[in-house]
């Protein structure tokens, strides 16, 4: 595979769509179409050793409970269950920005960073895009009151036998990074 050239399609603040014109394994002359949060002209030339976003995977230890929240999604057209989630900010770090989002959006705070994942990429045939996953105990009274006006956000504290109860339900929609860990916690009771 050989990429010939990449062409900006949009010009948004957020995402934008890019072009890539490429020859592939047999040599033929091939288009894709994918999605950045980059704002370079070429999202290739990113560093990626920085995640574009942060999801956090907040445990609240007083009350043993997983801390979700159910969001409205406009891709979706509805609300999917996932964790709280955001862009890391210039120069802010990956504990930072999971700190702020964890506030913002649930009311929590993080009493214990568990780990940090290295740099992954969310869905890398539609896009780029890279996250960083992290995992805290977080205490406090769940509050949407720190919401962006653009957010529409219920924040859900679960037993793992709640969470057992909503991971085979097909009328929810939960984000595959949020099953994943949703199923090993009904399933072994840790994240």
């Amino acid at each position: 595979m050989k990429i010939n050239t990449v062409k900006k399609i949009t010009d948004h603040k957020y995402l934008n769509l890019f072009s890539i014109q490429y020859t592939d394994r047999v040599n033929n002359e091939k288009q894709w179409i994918f999605a950045s949060r980059s704002q370079y002209l070429n999202p290739l030339e990113n560093d990626d050793a920085k995640p574009d976003a942060v999801v956090i995977v907040p445990y609240h230890k007083q009350e043993e409970k997983i801390v979700l929240i159910k969001e409205f999604r406009f891709a979706l057209g509805g609300y999917q269950y996932g964790f709280p989630a955001g862009l890391v900010d210039k120069g802010e770090s990956v504990d930072q920005a999971g700190r702020r989002e964890l506030f913002e959006e649930t009311g929590l705070t993080t009493t214990k960073v568990i780990k940090t994942s290295p740099v992954i990429f969310s869905s890398s045939g539609l896009t780029d895009e890279s996250i960083s996953l992290f995992y805290v105990e977080c205490e406090g009274q769940p509050s949407n009151e720190f919401n962006e006006d653009s957010e529409d956000i219920e924040v859900m504290m679960l037993s793992r036998k709640q969470v057992s109860n909503i991971i085979y339900d097909d009328k929810i929609k939960v984000d595959v990074k949020t099953w994943i860990v949703l199923n090993t916690f009904a399933s072994h009771g840790i994240l």
